[in-house]
């Protein structure tokens, strides 16, 4: 968590007249982002001998790198100055002899971020709890709960595209260690995938296009990154890529977003197997040999924005989302149409509709 960020975030929805402080849980095990960690984040992606990611530059990964090397700080350590300044003198070594190796040393004020941390700790403090037992006490009670992921399973650091990936488990497996839930807790796991495919940032994308296809998508489905704003790379569908993280969560339904997107295509091209592998690459160089074998579909022609009912979308569109199903081996249980709440199509018997119940 960055502090800072967190805070400003929700004085802007006060200001729009939203309660956020007494709805908002925060774990009291959740590690803390310094300036000094996007400072570091920057640099290293500058580095000519390191392999671009593509960051967000928000110093999460440096924040990761410290908490697996076991010199973190966590929010929990804010609230006691002696542990927090114990704990930040040595963290603050280490960063200022990475800092003279970049040679920005007079970049960061580690005094005043002792100070200032501080400050945001006693601001948080009555958010802040074990979310853990919050969590585990709603199911037990027999609330309804659901985990969001934040990040596709392509960026999961274990099982995604490496070294082009995010620093925590993006799967749905990850849901449950990041948020102390058992996985018998568990009762259904919701795939969501747009009817196309994109990436933000560097790294493997074989259904990629650099034509005007691919900047129609972009336009069309207004794809730029929510926190940089960079262009998102466009693709195709990629029936193996889905298959594949179908395996790795278990999906039980299939959500497909943004299905209006391809309203005006003449044709719609669908990777259904990868040439040269039999399985999914493991490496960036296996990635790149990787050939895709499309299957073209005629396009509907006809719009589907704010559609809600099976029934009304285009046969075609029919055929396509069928399709999908059939060769990624999971139900699709819900199209979206468009970007508000009730442009949504929940398929009547599906096992999302169940969950839903």
């Amino acid at each position: 968590i960055d502090p800072a960020a967190l805070l400003q975030e929700i004085k802007t929805l006060e200001e729009a007249g939203i309660n956020v402080r007494s709805q908002l849980a925060i774990s009291n095990r959740a590690h803390v982002i310094f300036p000094f960690h996007r400072i570091v984040e920057k640099m290293s992606e500058g580095r000519e001998d390191r392999i671009a990611i593509g960051t967000t530059s928000r110093g999460i990964g440096p924040c990761y790198e410290d908490k697996t090397g076991r010199r973190g700080i966590r929010i929990a350590d804010l609230f006691d100055r002696k542990t927090f300044e114990a704990l930040y003198c040595a963290l603050a070594e280490d960063k200022q002899l990475l800092a003279q190796t970049f040679g920005i040393q007079d970049s960061i004020d580690y005094n005043a971020i002792r100070e200032q941390y501080l400050e945001y700790g006693e601001a948080l403090r009555p958010m802040v709890c074990d979310t853990a037992q919050v969590l585990n006490d709603a199911i037990r009670s027999g609330k309804r709960v659901l985990f969001e992921g934040a990040q596709g399973t392509m960026l999961d650091v274990d099982h995604g595209t490496y070294p082009f990936v995010t620093s925590s488990s993006a799967t749905a497996g990850g849901a449950c260690t990041g948020a102390g839930v058992p996985p018998t807790s568990i009762n259904g796991v919701i795939g969501v995938s747009k009817a196309y495919t994109t990436r933000v940032g560097s790294g493997p994308f074989p259904t990629e296009l650099h034509d005007e296809y691919g900047e129609y998508l972009r336009k069309a489905g207004n794809e730029y990154g929510a926190v940089t704003g960079r262009p998102r790379r466009c693709g195709w569908f990629d029936v193996p890529l889905l298959k594949y993280t179908a395996m790795v969560n278990g999906f039980d339904s299939l959500v497909i977003t943004k299905l209006d997107v391809l309203d005006q295509l003449d044709e719609i091209p669908v990777c259904v197997e990868y040439r040269n592998t039999a399985w999914m690459p493991a490496t960036f160089q296996e990635f790149e040999q990787v050939q895709p074998v499309y299957e073209k579909f005629p396009g509907w022609k006809a719009s589907t924005r704010g559609l809600s009912k099976f029934e009304d979308l285009p046969k075609r569109a029919h055929e396509y989302l069928e399709f999908l199903s059939e060769h990624v081996g999971v139900e699709v249980g819900c199209i979206s149409t468009g970007p508000e709440r009730d442009e949504t199509v929940l398929i009547k018997g599906s096992k999302l509709e169940s969950l839903l119940s």
